[in-house]
Order: structure tokens, then C-alpha cells, then sequence
């Protein structure tokens, strides 16, 4: 002879909401998205720049662009994956928190040669620390990256 506990009351449902708040609702998601696509392109191009400038770096602008296509556009954020140049490190950044060996490299040696160049040709000595102290931060933080071979994958 069990006691039997009280049944569960369901919880009231939420009222529905106006359709002003609703659509008032609807227009901040759209103006939210819409500034997502705005600093995840302007993300993107700092990043693409950073591929020719050393002193810019590529993978967080890339990664913040993602993540910033991811919350404006399903569509936007699989263009991005899907270009060759750009995807790849995108996705091995997601899946393993490392860069591809040979990306490492040239990154480190085009920093290198770049603020090598930069010391040779401007004047003053403490431009020259300075360019001489931003070069090996940059290097230092890219020889800490991990890196996995393409086949650990």
C-alpha cells in the first residue's frame, strides 16, 4: 500500500508573443546578422591582407571571420570553408588547434626576411629595436603554435 506521488501539472504555457514584439524581435536578429557580415568581411580582408603582410596575422582574422559567418549566414560561413586557400585552415585550426608544418615555415622565414629587410632600411636605432623586438614576439608566437602532419589528421 504505496503512496503515490501527486501527477505532475504540466507548466503553463508562455502567452505568444504581440506580433510587434515579434517582428520588432525579427528586425534586431537582422540588424545583428547583418553586423556579423560586416566585421566578419572585414575580418576576412585583414586576413587575406595578413597573407601578404607578415606583420598581420592570418589565423585569428580568419577564425573571427568564421565565427562571425557562422552567426550571420549559414551560406556566407560555407563559402568561406569552401575556399581553397582559405578553408583548410580554418577547419585544421577547428579540428586540431595546430597549423599545417609547412605553413609554420614559411611563416616564420617571411617574418624573418621581412623585418630583417625592415631593420636594414630604416633609419634609427630605436625603430630598429623596436621592428627588431615585434619580429621575434611574432616569431616566438608562431614557433609555439602546435603543428600535426597533414596524415595525423
Amino acid at each position: 500500500m504505496g503512496v503515490e506521488p501527486p501527477a505532475e501539472q504540466p507548466a503553463p504555457s508562455a502567452p505568444a508573443a504581440p506580433a510587434a514584439e515579434r517582428s520588432a524581435a525579427a528586425e534586431r536578429s537582422r540588424v545583428l546578422r547583418l553586423g556579423f557580415a560586416i566585421v566578419g568581411t572585414i575580418a576576412l580582408g585583414i586576413g587575406v591582407l595578413g597573407i601578404i603582410v607578415p606583420v598581420l596575422p592570418t589565423t585569428p582574422f580568419l577564425l573571427l571571420a568564421a565565427a562571425c559567418y557562422a552567426r550571420a549566414s549559414t551560406r556566407l560561413y560555407a563559402w568561406l570553408l569552401g575556399q581553397p586557400a582559405l578553408g583548410p585552415i580554418i577547419v585544421r585550426w577547428r579540428e586540431t588547434g595546430s597549423m599545417a608544418p609547412a605553413v609554420k615555415t614559411r611563416a616564420i622565414v617571411v617574418v624573418a626576411i621581412t623585418f630583417g629587410l625592415s631593420i636594414i632600411l630604416v633609419d634609427g636605432l630605436v625603430l630598429r629595436g623596436l621592428l627588431g623586438l615585434t619580429g621575434g614576439i611574432v616569431a616566438v608566437f608562431l614557433a609555439r603554435i602546435p603543428t600535426v602532419p597533414r596524415d595525423a589528421r
